[in-house]
């Protein structure tokens, strides 16, 4: 059951950054471009996924367990810390180069664009090389 869940959450992420255009990387660029050809729609994809997530994390927490899990997972250091401010920042540099981030990048690999093979493959490295200095 839990399969099918997490497929259909998926499915709906991945449809609705195809429907709102988030998967094509020059609307996301035309986004950071806000002294060229600016493009305000991803805004509006923002504000709408916080229209729509806040409430939801209000209501879902007041549950006393989750649907499909045993316990709420939650963050419990609330402290600002170094891996804190840097992944953002590492994200937003990845993210303003090629106008990918790990979503629609998984969606894009269907166009068979070498680019965003070697972009998947540096992301994932990224990931190894995180957990393994970690553990160090």
């Amino acid at each position: 059951m839990n399969f099918v869940v997490v497929l259909l959450a998926g499915a709906v992420f991945g449809g609705g950054l195809v429907i709102s255009g988030m998967s094509d990387q020059n609307k996301i660029l035309n986004f950071l471009d806000v002294s060229g050809q600016w493009d305000p729609s991803l805004l509006f994809v923002m504000i709408g996924a916080l229209a729509v997530s806040i409430p939801s994390f209000h209501l879902i927490l007041k549950c006393q367990t989750p649907l499909m899990s045993k316990v709420f997972i939650l963050p419990r250091n609330g402290k600002v810390n170094r891996p804190l401010v840097l992944g953002p920042i590492l994200f937003g540099i990845g993210w303003g180069i090629y106008g990918y981030c790990p979503g629609p990048v998984i969606i894009s690999l269907v166009y068979f664009c070498v680019e965003t093979y070697i972009f998947l493959i540096t992301m994932l490295l990224g990931v190894y090389m995180t957990r393994k200095l970690k553990r160090d």
